[in-house]
């Protein structure tokens, strides 16, 4: 089980979480409306790819590369990929309801929910941006607790997540 605390104040933002165990899998989904949750209450996994901004250039501009989970990416013509950090936590959304939207609004586009693809989008009640939530009608709903803004009580998330103070992930 583990917990995860906003880097900056300390405060826990999920209840106690069972690592997921296997390869994190999304849920096939060709429908209209928010996708379904690719993790079940209760639950977190750690995703090893890249995830959200920055997005650069992808090497192969004939094929349509997912820039994020289930979203191809077009910035001025060219396909782009996620360069964003690697080893995000996932959870199911409704397992970290202390979060609140990101007070600029350019970081909630979407056209059913929030896409993602802004930066983080959800902040601690202290402010301090920790997470971004995927949930617009075109792909999978999950939230991803960056790895350097958050630290874990357990073991069973990597090091770097339980290691940075504060101060180290602001400066990030």
């Amino acid at each position: 089980m583990a917990t995860f605390s906003c880097g900056a104040c300390g405060m826990v933002l999920t209840p106690d979480l069972t690592h997921a165990p296997g390869e994190l899998t999304r849920p096939e989904y060709a429908g209209r409306g928010p996708g379904p949750a690719t993790i079940r209450r209760g639950f977190f996994a750690i995703d090893p790819e890249p995830f959200g901004a920055p997005f650069v250039p992808a090497d192969d501009q004939d094929d349509c590369p997912h820039a994020m989970p289930g979203l191809a990416k077009i910035v001025d013509g060219v396909f782009v990929l996620s360069a964003g950090p690697r080893n995000t936590i996932v959870v199911h959304p409704d397992d970290a309801h202390s979060l609140r939207p990101h007070p600029e609004d350019s970081r909630l586009t979407g056209c059913c929910g929030p896409n993602g693809t802004e930066g983080p989008n959800l902040v601690c009640p202290c402010g301090a941006e920790v997470a971004t939530l995927m949930a617009d009608c075109y792909g999978p709903r999950e939230l991803h607790f960056d790895p350097y803004r958050v630290s874990s009580s357990e073991d069973e998330v990597p090091a770097a997540n339980r290691t940075l103070t504060g101060r180290q992930q602001q400066k990030v």
